[in-house]
């Protein structure tokens, strides 16, 4: 009976699709625990956590989760520039 339910199931009408699609990827999860773990992280001290990834994927990782609202960037008015990820606030428990 279950088994018929999973495979008759359509699951691109529920949120389940969505979230994966927001997710989806070989880093974003590890990066989703890291800030929940560390936040705030500096990008540089994000990919030592991550071990092997480069920049730019680092980089474009977290532009999409941004865009996704699922990560925060703050940018200090400074020089050198400094620039924090962390999970937004209505995300934390």
């Amino acid at each position: 009976m279950i088994r018929n339910y999973i495979e008759d199931a359509n699951f691109e009408d529920t949120g389940f699709a969505y979230t994966l699609s927001l997710i989806s990827g070989k880093h974003k999860m590890v990066i989703l625990y890291c800030l929940m773990e560390y936040q705030p992280v500096r990008f540089n001290e994000l990919k030592r956590y991550l071990g092997k990834i480069s920049d730019k994927t680092l980089s474009q990782n977290l532009k999409e989760l941004e865009g996704d609202d699922l990560v925060r960037r703050k940018v200090y008015p400074q020089i050198p520039p400094k620039v924090e990820h962390s999970l937004p606030n209505q995300n934390r428990q």
